[in-house]
């Protein structure tokens, strides 16, 4: 056995051999892979080995494209069939929103480059001639679409991977993994000890078990899923005997169920409510091939629903049921990049569809390891988007619902129920008194919009499908309906609507209490920041500053608020979402040699935000502090009593109105939310919430992570000039965002103002055109209420972005108009920020 290698790979399924295969390919043939028992014993030999294109996510439908474009190729390169069948896909609806969700994604599937085809029942019915297509709409196919031999993928990787120079040991268990004091690797097994530079953890159901040997609390626990195989059916026999073709994947989405043909017969795979985690503390040591018992009293409606279907599924017996595990994470998409706090120890973990995703997330983990950067942005699967609140009781509830929710109708409003509420902010009780609607995010709850007293919604207003997957609206026992999910304009318009136009008239306050914060400190502070982040770090006490943290090449990897608090003192907040993230790139940037400390601060300090033209007056009435523009300008910050609370005032929002941001100690926020409620009574002062906030800022052309701001862009393409300073000798990225300037910038950010809507707005990846030529697509958009118009940010080619040029965006598959206006629609001169 090797005592050395670059790279040590941990797990031997069709993910972890996919991996080794991708850096191998990339020319690191010094690299292992381990796996304790014989390779795909774990989850892999029993998966389905669908291979489904169809995805909302960008991150993940990227990873998914690049996979069924790499399978067919592999037998050509390794003489080893992988059982590709290329047979198509189809996905059936039988709702209004079900359609919506298919309108939507085909947005996305055309900016990412996937053919997707939209048919009619008729249509469906050639294809599929055992279906019944009573109750259908319409449906979409993937031509490109199928499925494959699991077992077979995954000997073809490793056969490329050993033909590359790379070596698998089979049949050797990981018994422990620690990091020496110069960052290398000692990875032990029971066959002996491997030094490396990187561990690669893929090891599916064990994924928590491989986290503890590291410290590490991996967000994955698996699921069972279970599928039945019947015995052959004399129609399906004729077919074959025919030589017609096989009549492909069959997704009844609104049943939560896909068939298929195997062998003469079908195959059958519910996802159902009430499949519970399992292996929630790992598979047993002696574990290989293992399956559990079958529990098909749970599957009854989804039987009986694709009897209903396809008539032919009932009239043979079952063959075989299998009931296997299958990772999951809370959001039920794969972690696929760096751990977090550790140097060089990676994720390729919690994949629920691991067949498909295989080929991606080896190939753009290995580029990560091997390149030092992802080619796409990988936001929607890094491991650090969950923090260390993703504990075991969290998980398996969340992990169940993922599963549950596999078929669901994915809104882009949607607020998942499970483990909530769980992080809370003090004031959260008063939020929820005057009307709070609340979503999630870092599992903290935030109010997403507030609802007038009394407000509810009728069984009528609902309008539930009579399908199994009706889920259109938050469900809180004991708690009154208030909102209904949906892809267009819905109930809640209106009233975020009167929150902006309140705002923007009178004076609103916000819970923002789950940004990111941290304390930047130490002799080296002032240097090492300016080295590494994108702007200039503010010189003068009190100066509050927005730069970037840049990958090598010029991307945008995070956005930072950075406000001086003291002598080489720096208060730094960036997104809630993105708190484990972010600050995991400012710790693993920290000198050693002690120069620079960080403290974590988001627990600590709440934030409270005060805007809206009579902002000053609410807060002068607390304070003796001068806060008239003169004394505090916009985008400074002063320590200051309100009341008897003493807190850091910074005059910066993110709905572009006079505002103030009340950073303070967490334990004084309701004393502080009473104080300035009360104080503003007389201004009329009203809460709003995130979907107000967002609006206004679209009518700022505000920009977010990982919309309009990625690692897939350079910082100017996304319009940053102004947060970038180029006469800082260095800083990280900098020479690569020259680089990218001297060859010819591709995108170029824009504001659109969207023609002809009436109840359906732009929410972001929407396909931009000019002339039917695919030119960009949307990253944001909604209705402007300041300004009255819809309006889309967007990214398209720099040749198409002038003002005035007129485009077309196609919002759930109808084209609309839309004009190149200049940014900022609403107060382009910042007359309000800056009263």
């Amino acid at each position: 056995m090797k005592t050395t290698a670059r790279v040590v790979v941990i797990g031997g399924g069709v993910v972890g051999v996919s991996t080794l295969y991708h850096l191998a390919k990339l020319g690191w043939s010094d690299c292992v892979l381990i796996e304790r028992k014989e390779l795909t014993s774990g989850s892999t030999w029993h998966a389905a080995g669908l291979l489904p294109l169809f995805n909302l996510s960008y991150s993940v439908g990227k990873l998914h494209q690049y996979s069924v474009d790499l399978y067919p190729s592999l037998e050509a390169e390794t003489e080893l069939n992988v059982g590709f069948s290329n047979v198509s896909n189809i996905r059936l609806a039988t709702t209004r929103d079900r359609m919506d969700e298919y309108r939507y994604y085909a947005g996305v599937a055309k900016t990412i480059g996937v053919e997707v085809n939209f048919l009619s029942p008729d249509e469906v019915k050639a294809i599929w001639p055992l279906a019944d297509m009573t109750g259908v709409i319409g449906a979409i196919q993937h031509p490109a679409d199928g499925y494959i031999q699991p077992a077979d993928l995954t000997q073809a990787l490793a056969k490329g991977a050993r033909q590359r120079g790379a070596t698998i040991y089979r049949n050797t268990t990981v018994t422990g993994i620690t990091q020496k004091a110069n960052g290398e690797w000692v990875v032990t097994t029971d066959q002996g000890e491997i030094t490396c530079e990187h561990v690669v953890s893929a090891t599916g159901s064990f994924a928590r078990q491989t986290g503890e040997m590291v410290g590490l609390d991996i967000p994955v626990v698996p699921v069972e899923h279970q599928y039945i195989v019947t015995e052959q059916h004399p129609d399906i026999m004729a077919r074959r005997k025919a030589g017609l073709p096989e009549m492909g994947v069959l997704r009844e989405s609104d049943a939560s169920w896909y068939m298929r043909e195997e062998a003469g017969g079908l195959l059958l795979g519910p996802y159902e409510v009430g499949a519970p985690a399992c292996y929630v503390k790992g598979p047993a040591a002696n574990s290989e091939y293992e399956l559990f018992p079958d529990a098909l009293e749970r599957l009854e409606p989804y039987i009986l629903s694709a009897i209903a279907r396809v008539p032919a599924f009932g009239e043979v017996g079952v063959k075989k049921v299998y009931n296997g595990a299958i990772a999951y994470t809370p959001d039920g998409s794969p972690i696929v990049g760096p751990a977090w706090d550790k140097k060089n120890f990676w994720l390729n973990e919690g994949h629920s569809f691991g067949i498909t995703a295989a080929g991606g997330a080896g190939w753009q983990l290995a580029q990560w390891i091997v390149e030092g950067e992802p080619s796409i942005d990988m936001m929607g699967v890094d491991p650090r988007r969950f923090g260390d609140y993703a504990g075991e009781g969290y998980l398996i509830e969340k992990n169940e619902e993922a599963y549950a929710k596999v078929f669901t109708v994915h809104y882009p409003d949607e607020e998942r129920e499970a483990a909530r509420p769980l992080r809370r902010t003090p004031c959260y009780d008063r939020m929820k008194a005057l009307g709070a609607v609340f979503g999630s995010v870092f599992g903290w709850e935030r109010p997403n919009w507030f609802a007038p007293e009394g407000y509810e919604l009728t069984e009528a207003e609902l309008d539930k499908p009579d399908v199994i997957l009706n889920h259109n609206h938050p469900d809180v026992p004991g708690e009154p309906i208030r909102e209904k999910w949906s892809f267009r304009r819905s109930n809640y318009f209106e009233h975020v609507g009167n929150e902006c136009r309140h705002v923007s008239e009178h004076v609103g306050i916000q819970d923002m209490s789950a940004f990111a914060k941290c304390m930047i400190t130490g002799p080296g502070a002032e240097d090492w920041l300016n080295g590494l982040l994108s702007n200039v770090v503010p010189k003068k006490i009190g100066r509050v500053t927005l730069s970037y943290l840049l990958t090598d090449a010029g991307g945008v990897r995070a956005e930072f608020t950075v406000y001086k608090k003291g002598p080489q003192a720096y208060y730094l907040v960036s997104a809630g979402a993105l708190e484990r993230h972010d600050q995991d790139y400012l710790l693993k940037a920290l000198p050693t040699d002690g120069s620079v400390r960080f403290e974590r601060l988001t627990t600590a300090m709440g934030v409270l935000v005060v805007a809206g033209p009579k902002s000053r007056a609410v807060l002068q009435k607390l304070t003796g502090s001068d806060l008239s523009n003169a004394a505090f300008p916009w985008l400074t910050g002063q320590s200051v009593s309100l009341g008897s609370a003493k807190v850091d005032l910074l005059r910066v929002n993110f709905i572009g109105e006079l505002g103030f941001e009340i950073h303070h100690p967490i334990e004084m926020q309701n004393y502080l939310f009473d104080k300035i409620m009360a104080a503003g009574a007389e201004f009329q002062i009203k809460p709003f919430g995130i979907r107000a906030m967002t609006a206004m800022a679209i009518e700022k052309s505000y920009k977010l992570i990982p919309r309009e701001l990625s690692i897939e862009y350079a910082a100017l393409e996304s319009g940053l000039d102004r947060f970038v300073s180029f006469k800082k000798p260095a800083f990280k990225g900098r020479e690569g965002l020259l680089a990218r300037k001297e060859a010819g910038l591709k995108w170029q950010f824009v504001t659109l103002e969207v023609m002809g809507v009436t109840d359906a707005d732009a929410r972001g990846s929407e396909a931009i055109f000019r002339d039917g030529v695919l030119v960009g697509r949307a990253t944001s958009g909604g209705y402007g209420w300041r300004c009255g118009k819809s309006l889309a940010l967007a990214m398209v080619g720099p040749e198409h972005a002038a003002v005035g040029t007129e485009l077309e965006i196609v919002i759930l598959g109808e084209p609309h108009r839309a004009v190149i206006i200049p940014d900022s629609p609403f107060d382009p001169d910042n007359n309000a920020l800056r009263s």
